[in-house]
């Protein structure tokens, strides 16, 4: 049951052409959840945006899609709310506050009312802002399942990568700042490219070394065997995935979430025996609740650059579309200034 007196409609952003990145903002009807399957719906407070997700509809264009959804595609599927309702056996109830990445197989949460299902969402960090918790589920997951799921990692602090060296590109980046702390928690010497202005956050985040992929030749400081190491974790691709094929160690793990790391492999690359996959995530609200724990433990951040009024979608999409974002951009739908 619910403990708010709903309305029938809601704003929300579409995306009526999925070969067009425009979003307008129109009135939607409120989602029904059902409640005799796992659905819950949810107050959404914050959502991120993610680069690129306009370009999933056309690029992905083979995935199924909700019948009506051709014509209401809404975006954004990070999302930090408040339980609306939820069903019997839920283990969350109405009032709850919550976070999850939703899937791309339903519509997203840039709306003021979303669904969940139930092993999607944790409960949010009480010490993060709502802002700040909405930048976290996509992000953190994809880090932990390329560390700890992917790459053969043990999620134990201080002993499940001690003695490995994770080698890890955009370590600045969304994922990559969650690689360089979540790796370093579990006791790796991690190593992270970036952009000069962003060494010392990288660094502040516990990475061992961060380099200035502009200045610095991939290959050649990898020509030095000791700088190697035995998990890489791409989260660029192209010519970032192509140098990271010269930094894996002969026997180890090359991982990327942007392509195939096969398309930049070269006939010269060093490594042998190397294993290699491209992963998209799953949402996963057990590991969610895990990181939430590590959160609210203390010593962790996110990536938060800006906040956006719901209102101010455009401006909010073309700071995403800059290039010069440190972190996530975050639609506010309920104001907290």
């Amino acid at each position: 049951m619910s403990r708010y007196s709903l309305p029938t409609t809601m704003r929300a952003l579409v995306q009526p052409d999925r070969n067009s990145t425009h979003l307008k903002l129109v009135t939607l009807p409120v989602p029904q959840a059902n409640l005799e399957s796992d659905e819950h719906l949810i107050r959404v407070h914050t959502t991120a945006l993610t680069n690129g997700e306009l370009l999933w509809p056309k690029n992905f264009a083979s995935i199924p899609e909700e019948p009506a959804k051709a014509n209401e595609r809404i975006p954004s599927y990070d999302v930090a709310g408040t339980v609306v309702t939820a069903p019997a056996n839920s283990p969350f109830r109405p009032g709850d506050e919550v976070y999850a990445r939703t899937s791309f197989f339903r519509r997203g949460c840039a709306r003021d009312y979303t669904i969940g299902v139930t092993g999607e969402l944790a409960r949010r960090p009480q010490r993060f802002s709502w802002p700040q918790s909405a930048t976290v589920p996509m992000s953190a997951q994809t880090a932990w399942q390329a560390l700890f799921v992917h790459a053969g990692l043990k999620p134990e602090a201080g002993t499940g990568a001690l003695g490995k060296r994770v080698f890890v590109t955009a370590a600045s980046g969304g994922v990559g700042t969650w690689v360089v702390q979540l790796a370093r928690w579990a006791g790796a010497e991690v190593v992270g490219t970036c952009g000069p202005a962003n060494v010392d956050y990288v660094k502040s985040l516990g990475a061992f070394e961060a380099i200035d992929y502009r200045s610095t030749n991939i290959k050649e400081w990898a020509s030095d065997a000791g700088k190697k190491a035995e998990v890489v974790i791409d989260c660029i691709g192209n010519k970032s995935l192509a140098d990271a094929w010269w930094v894996v160690k002969d026997g180890g793990v090359l991982i990327s979430v942007y392509q195939p790391p096969e398309q930049m492999k070269t006939a010269s690359t060093s490594g042998s025996g190397v294993r290699n996959l491209f992963f998209v995530m799953e949402a996963n609200g057990d590991q969610l609740g895990k990181v939430t724990k590590l959160i609210d433990k203390g010593g962790f951040v996110t990536g938060l650059d800006k906040v956006f009024q719901f209102e101010h979608f455009q401006e909010a999409l073309e700071r995403l579309e800059s290039g010069k974002t440190r972190g996530k951009v975050v639609l506010d739908l309920i104001s907290y200034e």
